[in-house]
């Protein structure tokens, strides 16, 4: 069996260890077996020193689970690293390898995506630069921000809302992707066994002036979506490209850290007006279980999530630091049992949506529209719409005859 011999060794090294795996765990992924004399890790190791290489069939499951192009393993040194644009975040913990391997494998997936979708967009002649892109700075204040993202998306925030958390989102979303922006619903690279924790990243955007991307990881609660997703709005307003974290973990004592807060809090302002909640609740700002009650019965009329409003009342010193830090992690553990019984009921459950149901919508409207009018006029392939899709091949026409049929509807999904 032909090997590829001309490889260099050092690169498979490296990928493995960028992809965050271990000898044994990428020897396993990689279906090497052992033998008398060697251990699967061993093999491996053998093939990263140079003394052996690996077939043409090895190579390609190599790039495969890395997620590396074939050519990455012929070029004389590793690439230089994909810039995440600025990082937001404030992380009070160490991310395993793995899992910030697994954000940048999906940063770069994202952003190659974004770059496609851009070229088709700029085909269109009467596609003009989008001008609300870094259109502000902070210094206008957050009001300002507030007014503009929410004239642009024709949206109230003030008006008395109907339907559910969910419904909220779905309603922004579908404004959102009309004024141009893209949104996505990411928070793994294919495969469940791939999700990335939304203590990673919460949220990404991408402030393009032609195809601006803004991905929320849908491994978090549905209710925090348009939370996320306004925060996200906010970057773009701003002309920053970045990931994002949990609002309740910012710590503004850094440039990045200034901007998340400033971001969190025209999300929390579009969600949850001045206006609408002007006259402090009457109970105690240490009281745990008062704040408890007031959060919920907020959350309940205004459809939003109640760590947001548990964000608001911190910000505007209605409840206390502490108060503040014990809801986050009441909320934080009611999510991961809500998400665990979720998970639970679907494995004795039959049915459920469709995968292309559940992928039309992640994928968005907007993305969908644009891959169906460049693959119904013969501008792409399927292949290359399958990567703007992220999804095999195959996969493609099923997907976009189920959008042709209903026109881009937006329908429920179950699940986190």
């Amino acid at each position: 069996m032909a090997r590829a011999d001309n490889i260099n060794p050092g690169i498979l090294a490296w990928a493995r260890e960028t992809a965050g795996l271990s000898l044994e765990d990428a020897a396993a992924r990689l279906g090497i077996t052992a033998t008398a004399a060697l251990s699967a890790a061993e093999k491996l190791e053998e093939i990263e020193s140079g003394t052996k290489f690996p077939t043409r069939n090895q190579l390609s499951k190599f790039a495969s689970v890395y997620r590396r192009p074939l050519i990455t393993f012929y070029m004389a040194q590793p690439p230089a690293k994909a810039p995440r644009g600025e990082d937001f975040r404030t992380l009070p913990f160490e991310v395993p390898a793995r899992e910030n391997a697994m954000l940048d494998a999906l940063l770069r997936n994202i952003r190659a995506r974004q770059e496609m979708v851009r070229s088709l967009v700029e085909d269109d002649e009467d596609k003009q630069p989008l001008e609300f892109v870094g259109s502000v700075a902070m210094q206008r204040g957050v009001q300002f921000v507030v007014d503009s993202i929410a004239a642009t998306l024709g949206f109230q925030p003030n008006a008395r809302r109907t339907g559910t958390p969910e419904d909220l989102f779905k309603d922004l979303r579908r404004r959102a992707e009309r004024a141009g922006i893209f949104v996505l619903l990411i928070g793994d690279l294919g495969h469940h066994t791939s999700a990335i924790s939304e203590r990673v990243f919460r949220g990404f955007a991408i402030a393009d002036r032609v195809a601006p991307f803004v991905v929320i990881n849908d491994q978090d609660a549905r209710t925090a979506r348009s939370f996320t997703l306004i925060h996200e709005l906010a970057h773009i307003w701003l002309g920053q490209t970045g990931v994002s974290g949990l609002a309740a973990e910012v710590q503004a004592t850094t440039p990045q850290g200034q901007i998340e807060q400033f971001c969190n809090d025209v999300a929390g302002q579009f969600l949850l007006p001045s206006s609408v909640i002007a006259t402090r609740p009457d109970f105690p700002a240490d009281s745990v279980p008062r704040a408890m009650s007031v959060i919920s019965g907020i959350a309940e009329l205004w459809r939003v999530s109640e760590p947001m409003v548990a964000y608001r009342l911190s910000r505007l010193g209605w409840i206390t630091g502490t108060v503040y830090s014990e809801l986050t992690q009441a909320f934080a553990a009611r999510w991961q049992a809500t998400r665990a019984k979720v998970k639970e009921d679907a494995r004795d459950t039959d049915g459920g949506p469709s995968y292309y149901t559940v992928k039309q919508f992640k994928l968005g409207d907007a993305l969908l529209g644009v891959v169906h009018n460049a693959m119904r006029s013969n501008n792409i392939t399927h292949t290359k719409a399958a990567k703007v899709l992220g999804v095999n091949p195959s996969s493609v026409e099923p997907l976009l005859k189920k959008y042709e049929n209903g026109r881009g509807a937006f329908v429920p999904v179950i699940g986190g």
